[in-house]
């Protein structure tokens, strides 16, 4: 049997709105799809101000352009994650500042986060790791004391809350991700959420979003014509990605539901392999946090064991997969001026933890398959074999 690591869930209405969408013949963006996604988008989460991108990556770019970073400003984030977070700020000439994780949810620890703050910081950018909020509260309550804004990357936690609060709902700004590899997929597609009262914000998004012109004002009948008024790029989405994540998100709770199923399978049939001394830890979702399920991983206690295991799996036709390359012992980080030894808890995750495959099509049979054989190979593990 070949299970992949993951496989993009499909609806069924996606067809039908990508028919009616080339009915409509609105094709490059900001039409009857892309209406429909955000009003639902602001509906279900309680937003005020959602606007779709071509990609999570594109409006974390948005979203450091609006505080105004510039050379010598520098944001904190974690090692642990996606490129995009860092990259975003290096194109605006400002500089990354790697702080520790948390080692029950791998997010960002506010205590080490605090310790990073200096006088050249202007902002956090807290990643919400496989769907599980970080601790937002303790976050804004440094984001307040020092006068920081807050970028949440929720590119994992859509249709995740911390509290009563959804995901890229709680900072200044949020975004969202929906490429192929998330629970809600357009192939590629993100979005930028707007929390900050401040009107400057939402009128200098539309702008840069739509490349530095007055198009959305346009697209409202405020003005006749548009044209170029300040700086900006192509970060609005086709009409055609919107119409699959449209059916997408009209089922969004069904496919959270269908991932928590699989998730606590997973995690009861794993549980009592926590008693052993390979396996460190496992998923974990605090109280008073509701997760999208979006990944189920496993923590060993060493290097050489993950590896053997993550083989051993892969021989068996189950695509178990580490993750991050943690970006401060990266080459992009070494020249930053990071190290390796930097962050001691990031790069020992990194080192040891192994996620399983999780999507709503994997059926009784393939998660069967799938949790036998982990529990064979963490038994051989167990006696030394």
């Amino acid at each position: 049997m070949q299970i992949p690591f993951n496989k993009p869930y499909l609806t069924g209405k996606e067809q039908k709105y990508l028919e009616d969408a080339l009915q409509r013949r609105e094709l490059s963006g900001d039409g009857y799809y892309t209406e429909r996604v955000t009003s639902l988008l602001e509906r279900k989460f309680s937003l005020d101000n959602v606007m779709m991108t071509t990609s999570c990556t594109h409006a974390l770019e948005i979203a450091v352009e609006l505080i105004e970073l510039k050379e010598g400003d520098e944001v904190i984030m974690p090692s642990f994650t996606f490129p995009s977070t860092a990259n975003a700020v290096i194109k605006q000439g400002a500089k990354p500042v790697f702080a520790e994780i948390k080692k029950d949810t791998l997010n960002i620890d506010p205590a080490d986060l605090e310790k990073k703050i200096s006088k050249k910081t202007r902002a956090v950018i807290p990643v919400h790791y496989a769907g599980i909020a970080c601790e937002m509260d303790e976050i804004a309550y440094l984001a307040e004391k020092y006068r920081l804004y807050i970028i949440e990357d929720a590119a994992q936690g859509v249709n995740a809350r911390y509290k009563d609060k959804y995901l890229g709902g709680i900072g200044d700004l949020g975004c969202y991700s929906f490429h192929a590899s998330k629970n809600y997929v357009s192939g590629e597609g993100g979005a930028l959420v707007i929390n900050n009262n401040n009107s400057y914000f939402k009128k200098r998004a539309e702008v840069i979003r739509e490349k530095g012109t007055d198009r959305s004002r346009f697209l409202r009948g405020e003005v006749d014509r548009y044209t170029w008024i300040d700086q900006g790029s192509s970060y609005s989405p086709a009409e055609l990605l919107m119409a699959v994540l449209y059916a997408q998100l009209e089922e969004m709770d069904q496919i959270k539901n269908m991932r928590r199923k699989i998730y606590e399978k997973y995690y009861n049939y794993l549980k009592p392999f926590l008693k052993t001394p390979f396996l460190d830890s496992m998923s974990y979702i605090p109280e008073n946090r509701d997760s999208n399920y979006h990944i189920f991983y496993l923590k060993f206690s060493n290097k050489e064991v993950r590896d053997l295991v993550i083989t051993s799996l892969q021989n068996r036709g189950i695509s178990a997969a580490f993750h991050y390359i943690p970006l401060h012992s990266s080459p992009m980080g070494q020249k930053l001026g990071y190290q390796t030894y930097d962050l001691a808890l990031t790069t020992e995750v990194a080192a040891t933890i192994m996620r399983l495959p999780l999507y709503p099509e994997l059926t009784d049979q393939e998660l069967r398959y799938i949790l036998e054989n982990t529990a064979d190979v963490l038994g051989s593990c167990k006696y030394g074999r």
